[in-house]
């Protein structure tokens, strides 16, 4: 299902998703970054919107989720926001998808020196940038077989899902990417390289790196994974797996829906069903992939930080069943709460 702004009347109200996710980006010059962190945090928490954004000199980035009518309001009042009399947000790019429950407990918005670290000085997607490869597209390309296709994201995403044919570069963060291409890849040998990410964000630079490196032909995934699961049929799709998201969700089917997959707290890797049911899996301190290397310290640091987890939970549900009930708990005491507040 579309959830986009350009969709929203033409769902039901029976279809509407109890939340939206929106993952957003933006590659502008920002004057006073530092400046537009507060306002933004101030309008995120009037609005109820979870979810964390980036702020640099060179743009914005993040993931944030709130209810239909609250995330289009919140991204209506970004894009018209008027800065030194421009609008530098009026082109964000973004991604749209639906879960039941908020996956994000906190509002942030934090100050970066990139809104995407590759860690390489003078990369500007605004100044040079791949081809854009519209979904409907992407298989046609990646069918050349003078094409080299290669996944951006890391080892842990693609460990969930991917393309056929892709090249892994078994990098754990990105900005380990121009080291792979350095060892790797040869503007003479592949001429023709296609990329892409999960949103889009990690391929404006790293193809923007290729162009100065000297590669001619770069193509990347217009708005990445995402937009190739909401544009591209499952009976067409040469996708397989799951996608890797920065949410509580941890990953979606190709109906952009919440996968299978949970998360691994000691380690951050992403863990299937059968591995949850492994011996060696505790929840919140190890997985099968890394219990063998967790010593009984971390082990008891981790239990302690699920048990406080855990207990914050259950006060959390226990104040929402009360505020329902229309009771209202204080220093232990239940007090009735008045009609008019």
């Amino acid at each position: 299902m579309n959830v986009g702004a350009d969709s929203t009347a033409q769902v039901s109200e029976a279809d509407e998703p109890s939340i939206l996710v929106a993952a957003i980006y933006r590659f502008v010059r920002l004057t006073d970054h530092v400046g537009l962190r507060q306002p933004l945090l101030d309008q995120m928490r009037s609005q109820g919107i979870g979810g964390s954004l980036l702020l640099a000199a060179e743009g914005i980035n993040g993931t944030i989720a709130g209810t239909p009518d609250e995330l289009h309001a919140f991204i209506d009042w970004l894009m018209g926001l008027e800065l030194d009399g421009e609008t530098p947000f009026a082109g964000t790019d973004v991604k749209w998808s639906a879960c039941e429950q908020m996956p994000f407990r906190k509002s942030k918005v934090r100050l970066k020196k990139e809104i995407v670290t590759m860690g390489v000085d003078g990369i500007d997607p605004n100044q040079s940038v791949g081809t854009y490869v519209e979904p409907e597209d992407w298989n046609e390309l990646v069918d050349d077989p003078d094409v080299v296709m290669i996944d951006t994201r890391n080892d842990y995403e693609i460990e969930i899902g991917q393309f056929e044919g892709a090249l892994d570069p078994n990098t754990h963060t990105f900005r380990e990417f121009p080291q792979y291409v350095a060892e790797n890849l040869d503007p003479v040998k592949t001429p023709k390289v296609a990329m892409y990410c999960t949103g889009g964000i990690r391929c404006e630079k790293s193809t923007a790196y290729l162009k100065q490196c000297g590669f001619e032909e770069v193509y990347h995934l217009r708005g990445g994974i995402l937009n190739y699961l909401e544009k591209v049929s499952p009976e067409e799709s040469r996708w397989r797996g799951e996608c890797f998201v920065f949410d509580q969700r941890v990953a979606v089917d190709h109906d952009l829906q919440a996968g299978q997959h949970e998360l691994c707290h000691g380690c951050g890797w992403p863990m299937t069903p059968d591995m949850l049911k492994d011996a060696k899996y505790e929840r919140g301190v190890a997985c099968p992939r890394c219990a063998d290397e967790v010593t009984e310290d971390q082990r008891a640091r981790r239990r302690e930080r699920q048990r406080q987890m855990d207990q914050a939970k259950r006060e959390a549900k226990k104040a929402a069943l009360n505020v329902e009930s229309g009771v209202q708990v204080t220093a232990g005491n239940s007090v009735e709460v008045s009609e008019e507040r």
